[in-house]
C-alpha cells in the first residue's frame, strides 16, 4: 500500500465502508503500534489511557502533557507504519474550537488519517453541551478536513444510569451535520441496542469491543463497521508484565505463566521492528 498520507487517509475512510468492519487495534507507543501495523491490521489506532498512562498521566483530564504526548507519538508515527492510523485525542485536551481545530491540523500535518473526538467532560464530569462539542466537530473539519473524523458519545461510557437511546441518537444526528465522519458509542453491549444504532445512525457506527460479550463475527452481523479494542491491549499487556514477573519471583517460566505458550518476542525482533540493526 502507497504511504502517502493523501493515500492513507483516502483508504482509511474506504476501509469503513467495505465488506467487513474495520477492527481497529489500538497501539499506546511507537512499537505496539509498529508491531500492530506488522501483524497485517489494515489499521492502527491510538489510546488515550495507554498513551497517558505510559508517561505518568491519568487518562481523560484534559492534561497538556498528554496533550504534547499524544502529539509526539502521532509526529513520531509519521512515516512508520504499513498502514493508516487515527489519534485519540480525548475531548481535545481542554481546548476551545480553535485550539482543537490547530491540533487536528497539526495531526494531519503529522500524517494521521483520522481522529477520535469525545464529548465526555474530563475526570468523568458528565456530557459536553452537544452545540459546544459540535462547534470543536465543525473546527475540526474546517482545518483537517480530510480527517476520518470519528465523533465518540459518552452517554453509555462508565455509567450504570444511560439515557434512552433516543438521546444518543439525537447527538449522532448534531454530530454528523457539524461535520462527523462516523460515531462511535464505547458502552454499549447488548445485540438490540446495537441493532438501534446501526439502523438510527446513516454512518458508520464504531462499538468498544466487550471480552466475553461481543466476538467480531456478531458485531460484523449487527451492521458495525468498526470495531475498536480501546485500552484492552494496554491493560493486558500490563496485567502480562506483572503476570510474568511474578512468576519469575516465584519460579515458574514467566511465559507459561502468562499465557503466551512459551512464546516471547525476541531481541532481535524488536530491534528489527523499530528499525535498528544492532
Amino acid at each position: 500500500m502507497s504511504t502517502s498520507p493523501e493515500y492513507a487517509t483516502f483508504h482509511f475512510h474506504a476501509l469503513h465502508h467495505a465488506d467487513q468492519p474495520l477492527l481497529l487495534p489500538n497501539a499506546w507507543d511507537v512499537i505496539s503500534a509498529v508491531a500492530l501495523a506488522g501483524a497485517g491490521y489494515a489499521a492502527v489506532g491510538t489510546t488515550s489511557l495507554g498513551v497517558a498512562a505510559a508517561h505518568g498521566y491519568p487518562d481523560g483530564r484534559a492534561l497538556a502533557e498528554a496533550r504534547d504526548a499524544t502529539l509526539a507519538l502521532a509526529l513520531r508515527l509519521n512515516g512508520r507504519l504499513s498502514c493508516p492510523y487515527t489519534v485519540d485525542v480525548e475531548g481535545g485536551f481542554g481546548g476551545d474550537a480553535g485550539q482543537v481545530g490547530d491540533l487536528a491540523a497539526e495531526l494531519a500535518e503529522a500524517g494521521a488519517a483520522g481522529l477520535n473526538l469525545e464529548d465526555g467532560l474530563p475526570g468523568g464530569g458528565g456530557l459536553q453541551d452537544p452545540v459546544r462539542q459540535a462547534e470543536l466537530l465543525s473546527a475540526v473539519k474546517e482545518r483537517a478536513p480530510g480527517l476520518f473524523l470519528n465523533a465518540r458519545i459518552d452517554t453509555h461510557w462508565l455509567t450504570d444510569s444511560p439515557p434512552p437511546l433516543s438521546a444518543t441518537l439525537a447527538r449522532a444526528e448534531s454530530y454528523l451535520e457539524a461535520g462527523a465522519d462516523g460515531i462511535f458509542v464505547p458502552g454499549v453491549i447488548a445485540d438490540e441496542e446495537v441493532s438501534a444504532l446501526v439502523a438510527g445512525i446513516p454512518a458508520p457506527l464504531n462499538i468498544l469491543f466487550a471480552p466475553g460479550r461481543h466476538t467480531v463475527s456478531r458485531l460484523a452481523d449487527l451492521g458495525v463497521r468498526r470495531i475498536s479494542t480501546g485500552s484492552l491491549l494496554f491493560r493486558t499487556a500490563l496485567q502480562a508484565t506483572l503476570t510474568a514477573a511474578d512468576a519469575i519471583r516465584t519460579g515458574q517460566r514467566p511465559t507459561d505463566a502468562a499465557g503466551a505458550g512459551g512464546e516471547v518476542l525476541g531481541y532481535e525482533e524488536v530491534q528489527r521492528l523499530v528499525g535498528e540493526e544492532e
